[in-house]
């Protein structure tokens, strides 16, 4: 069973999987409670065009997944079979839902990634190359995408009704872009041209006293980094070309989720599915920074104030709930389903590679 200092742990507390569920769906209730507009419902033609589209959104939820499952089996040289790298992504989001969207799942990730036999470092540096690229996606979609639209389109007032004034989207956004471009820098220093840096800091960690008892894992991690930046620094150009590739299909999967949804109850014009595009690309730096996990009730409120003007009145809380039956809820019933037989399969079949425990 997982060690008492194991990272693992975080995700076996039952109220890591109830408050992010009972806070998504008390917001979604109020939203429908509020907002629900019983005769805009009937009017809606739920005909074969709405079934198609709901089903293209599913579509999309696949193609994010595998997209994710093919990344991270091509960023560790296929070291994780199919069938697991379907665990480990179910994992990593079933981490990232129970965790404040501030916080991530990342930290968990390196240890999962690790535990399917991917040394250490290694894992460290694929987990900190899928953030990259990742950031690197968001970082040049923004102004691809915000050329096709009125800036002044982005920020809709709906959307400071229901955030609140205490809540500045626009300020938000351009801080959260600028922290993202930070973030990515500090990646690429770390891991493409200054790893040895790294290293030198890891290692200086490590003589702390806070730490002294995780010094021998500080300087093997900082020696696993730099062999691995070797390695990823001299992968050919069609390593990194698939790499971004993976991540593109994936994140635009994420994105279009919400424009197929809404194509189901109202067929939007090119213009419009722009604007619902760089709209959730705002949407997404908010709940970044959403305290709650991941993102829970955020998710719904934010959705409710940005795209509530292409959904037919009274029905963008039912679409909120429905996106997030999609895209949320999933990774939390899959994680539990998931995880105990993960960790009997990790813990009893194979040789572990861990931080050492403070005795």
């Amino acid at each position: 069973m997982a060690k008492k200092n194991s990272p693992i742990r975080q995700l076996l507390s039952p109220s890591k999987i109830f408050i992010p569920i009972g806070l998504g769906l008390l917001v979604a209730g109020w939203l429908l409670y509020t907002e629900f507009d019983l005769e805009s419902f009937v009017q809606v033609e739920w005909g074969l065009n709405t079934v198609f589209w709901i089903f293209m959104s599913l579509v999309m939820v696949a193609t994010r997944d595998f997209g994710y499952m093919y990344r991270i089996r091509h960023l560790t040289d296929k070291a994780i079979s199919w069938r697991n790298s379907f665990d480990v992504i179910m994992l990593w989001e079933f981490s990232s839902a129970i965790s404040p969207s501030v916080v991530g799942g990342s930290g968990v990730a390196v240890f999962i990634v690790n535990k399917e036999g991917v040394k250490l470092g290694k894992s460290t540096a694929v987990v900190m190359v899928t953030a990259f690229l990742d950031e690197l996606f968001y970082i040049l979609m923004v102004p691809i995408v915000f050329a096709f639209v009125a800036q002044s389109d982005l920020f809709p007032q709906e959307a400071r009704d229901y955030l609140g004034d205490a809540v500045n989207a626009e300020t938000i956004f351009y801080l959260g872009y600028g922290f993202i471009v930070s973030l990515t820098t500090l990646i690429i220093l770390s891991i493409f041209l200054f790893p040895g840096a790294l290293r030198s800091l890891l290692r200086t960690m490590g003589s702390w006293r806070i730490f002294k008892k995780w010094e021998t894992s500080f300087v093997e991690t900082g020696d696993d980094i730099v062999i691995s930046s070797k390695e990823l620094k001299g992968k050919p150009f069609s390593f990194w070309l698939t790499a971004f590739s993976a991540t593109f299909f994936s994140w635009t999967a994420r994105f279009w989720v919400v424009n197929c949804l809404i194509m189901a109850l109202a067929p939007i014009i090119f213009s419009d599915h722009m604007l619902v595009y760089a709209r959730q690309l705002v949407m997404w730096v908010i709940m970044l920074i959403s305290p709650t996990p991941g993102g829970a009730g955020i998710a719904e409120i934010a959705f409710q104030g940005f795209l509530a003007s292409f959904i037919p009145l009274g029905m963008a809380g039912t679409l909120a709930l429905l996106w997030r039956i999609f895209t949320y809820y999933p990774y939390l019933f899959l994680g539990v389903i998931i995880l105990p037989r993960w960790i009997r399969k990790v813990y009893l079949k194979r040789p572990l590679i861990t931080f050492k425990s403070p005795s």
